[in-house]
């Protein structure tokens, strides 16, 4: 019931996608981070384990870990908190499938959501946008980096490390999240109750995060596995995103290469 209630009822209040002032306090929170202008969010995806005995199938649920486990996904704030969580998936799911079968992207990708401060950047028009890792399709809407290991220009590898500095905020969110709810380190509830737990934790997390209260020891919170696998394909109906999010993505990099050699000057 408690679960039910946190994951339904006080969802609503406390996981929200941001608009008018919340998104600006936002936007502006990720440039002083990364001094990349309209970021709203960073997105990563994370296995919760599932305990054994509670797995009815064990290879459907198996994760690149080993183990069986549900995937989470989120998208978090420069906060740590949550302002979208999605778990729909098996543990082995990767992450560019499990975020197209999510609402998020159906929103994205039909700019239900998003749609406000816009900027422009080199005569590109950019609305609000999230920051993944090379695991997600790089879109209009979702800037990934150039490259996983450095072998991009100058510009390139220099606009990569501001993105991920973005997106680090996506990981130390998961990690404080397991850290304090242990229960997602081990489910040890049946697989039909598992998504309403996770979600309920995320919740709790949120709360946590709102009310200021005290992070514990960050010797203490989850480390996840170091990310690997090749980088997300682009489905045909995409590309005219895709195409964008290329053009625009080496604009900001050719831009915030500028604003740092004036800088040095």
């Amino acid at each position: 019931m408690v679960t039910r209630l946190l994951a339904t009822k006080l969802y609503p209040e406390f996981v929200k996608i941001p608009v008018a002032h919340s998104l600006l306090q936002i936007i502006h929170a990720f440039r002083d981070l990364t001094a990349l202008p309209n970021i709203c969010g960073a997105i990563d995806g994370t296995p919760v384990k599932l305990n054994g005995s509670n797995a009815k199938d064990l290879a459907a649920f198996r994760c690149r870990q080993g183990f069986p486990a549900v995937l989470l996904q989120v998208v978090a704030d420069h906060r740590k908190i949550f302002w979208d969580v999605c778990v729909r998936a098996p543990g082995g799911t990767d992450d560019a499938t499990h975020f197209r079968d999510s609402l998020l992207y159906n929103k994205l990708i039909s700019a239900e959501i998003l749609k406000d401060s816009v900027v422009s950047v080199r005569g590109h028009h950019v609305r609000p946008y999230i920051v993944g890792d090379w695991c997600y399709p790089l879109m209009s809407f979702l800037l990934t980096p150039f490259s996983s290991n450095g072998t991009g220009t100058p510009a390139q590898n220099y606009f990569d490390a501001a993105l991920m500095r973005g997106r680090s905020v996506a990981t130390q969110a998961i990690g404080l999240l397991k850290g304090r709810w242990r229960i997602l380190q081990n489910l040890n509830v049946g697989l039909n109750h598992a998504p309403q737990t996770i979600v309920a934790c995320c919740v709790l997390h949120n709360f946590c995060q709102i009310a200021g209260e005290p992070e514990p020891d960050p010797s203490t919170l989850f480390k996840e596995p170091k990310e690997t696998g090749a980088p997300a394909r682009v489905l045909e109906n995409e590309k005219s995103f895709y195409y964008f999010g290329e053009s625009l993505r080496q604009a900001m990099a050719d831009d915030l290469q500028e604003r740092q050699q004036q800088r040095t000057r």
